[in-house]
């Protein structure tokens, strides 16, 4: 019990101080930005046509009067109170906006990192069980295109073949066109997400495969594994492979879901997907200070409860850990 409160307390700390640096670092790139707010919400053409007393309003509305410190440690005291402030562009409160995006970008996340872990675990053993065969030099070949790919180009190339030439699935949006929300199935929703999921999680299964794959190699080459061949044994890699390999996979799984984020706010971009990656890009793009800190904020929770989780899944794995991590 002491092992595990010390540990809840340090991974919280880190956990402050990665959510803290996360929103500075997003705040002074956000305020370095050449981009002047008003110009692009507004226009060159109508701020010209104002009175200086308009224009003062719009400057007071969008932060641009306040010295970029002050901003921020008004922004910060309000957080740590709960309050994210409300969205300029969609004059909403900033985490009903991100709740509302976060359960569109859900399907495809979800999705995209089960097939990613599960494909990549699976293509990873198989390579690693026929080192130097057929199996294994087609895996790592396919492994190596794709993970030279940008997810951008391969979201627009399976744009170009399922939507455009063979047109069998939409070419974007969450839904129909035109269809009211109340009336959209959950397979028309399933329908939709299909091809950013395949999108986000192609680019995530070479680090996987291949990764597994040379635990798997290695795995086969050992005494217990000749042993257990000599002895005529069946299912060795079921048996005794998959549990030593299923650690570093999990590892690599978790951290990947950084990456998976990361990607979809292009995939979302591309398929024109109202997502979380989108609302993060307008706000970027808007000069929306505090939904582009809010989506920060809360993308950087999501990575770093992933990592947490794959902590926390090491002793279910490998009881050697937690007997370890108890003695410590």
């Amino acid at each position: 019990m002491r092992h595990r409160l010390g540990f809840a307390g340090k991974k919280l700390i880190r956990m402050a101080l990665l959510l803290l640096g996360t929103s500075l670092a997003a705040f002074l790139l956000m305020a370095a930005s050449p981009l002047d707010p008003l110009q692009t919400n507004i226009g060159q053409a109508a701020l010209g046509s104002m009175t200086r007393e308009q224009v003062d309003r719009l400057e007071e509305y969008w932060g641009t009067d306040t010295p970029p410190m002050e901003r921020y440690l008004g922004w910060l005291g309000s957080a740590l109170k709960g309050d994210f402030g409300t969205s300029l562009l969609y004059r909403r409160p900033v985490m009903e906006v991100i709740g509302q995006r976060l359960g569109s970008s859900l399907w495809l996340l979800l999705t995209a990192w089960t097939l990613s872990g599960a494909l990549g675990f699976v293509l990873g053993l198989a390579a690693g069980a026929n080192r130097g065969r057929w199996p294994d030099k087609l895996v790592r070949g396919c492994c190596l295109v794709l993970s030279s790919a940008p997810v951008f180009w391969l979201a627009l190339l399976l744009l170009m073949v399922f939507s455009v030439w063979l047109k069998v699935l939409p070419i974007g949006l969450a839904v129909p066109i035109g269809a009211e929300a109340a009336s959209v199935t959950l397979a028309q929703r399933l329908r939709h997400a299909l091809l950013p999921a395949l999108a986000l999680s192609i680019s995530g299964i070479a680090g996987i495969a291949l990764h597994t794959r040379e635990k798997t190699a290695d795995e086969m080459e050992r005494d217990y594994i000749l042993y257990a061949r000599a002895m005529g044994e069946r299912h060795i890699l079921l048996r005794h492979v998959v549990r030593n390999v299923a650690l570093p996979a999990i590892t690599l799984q978790f951290a990947s879901i950084g990456e998976i984020v990361g990607g979809s706010v292009l995939v979302e971009q591309v398929f024109s997907y109202p997502g979380l990656g989108q609302a993060a890009v307008s706000a970027g793009l808007g000069g929306d200070m505090p939904l582009l800190l809010g989506i920060a904020v809360v993308t950087a929770a999501l990575v770093f409860g992933g990592n947490l989780t794959a902590d926390l899944l090491y002793g279910a794995i490998d009881p050697r850990i937690r007997r370890e991590a108890a003695k410590r």
